[in-house]
């Protein structure tokens, strides 16, 4: 027993007729939400079949339920933009900060240099202190 199938053409108008009943709310099956589940149930084929044999069947029903996948696309096209931005600047603000810390890491060598040479001359028994003023 052979399987009369439907031609191609006829069987995508049988899909965009589905979706418009459903937009419509006029179906045969009680479907009320624009889904690719619901459009495949209306016209009676798997949904497979419209993935796989009718993308822009697909994406007309992305674009009834607002989520088009060009318009997803551009949207995480733009987020990552943004975030290389971010990343950008974060990487210019840590090469910033760590030519401070190469500065202050300077400025700390300095100091315990100096803090050697005081400590070495206040342990000296010539060095005398020197009255401070206060009465």
């Amino acid at each position: 027993m052979t399987i009369k199938r439907k031609p191609s053409d006829a069987r995508e108008r049988d899909l965009q007729l589905a979706l418009a009943r459903i937009q419509r709310g006029r179906t045969h099956t009680g479907e009320s939400k624009v889904t690719i589940a619901a459009v495949a149930r209306e016209a009676g084929v798997s949904t497979a079949l419209i993935h796989n044999h009718y993308p822009n069947i697909a994406e007309a029903i992305r674009e009834a339920q607002g989520r088009s996948s060009r318009a997803q696309r551009d949207v995480k096209h733009q987020d990552l933009l943004a975030e290389r931005e971010k990343n950008r600047m974060l990487r210019q603000e840590n090469e910033e900060l760590r030519v401070k810390i190469a500065n202050l890491a300077s400025i700390n060598e300095v100091l315990i240099a100096e803090t050697r040479v005081l400590k070495a001359k206040q342990s000296d028994p010539k060095v005398v202190d020197l009255p401070s003023g206060k009465l």
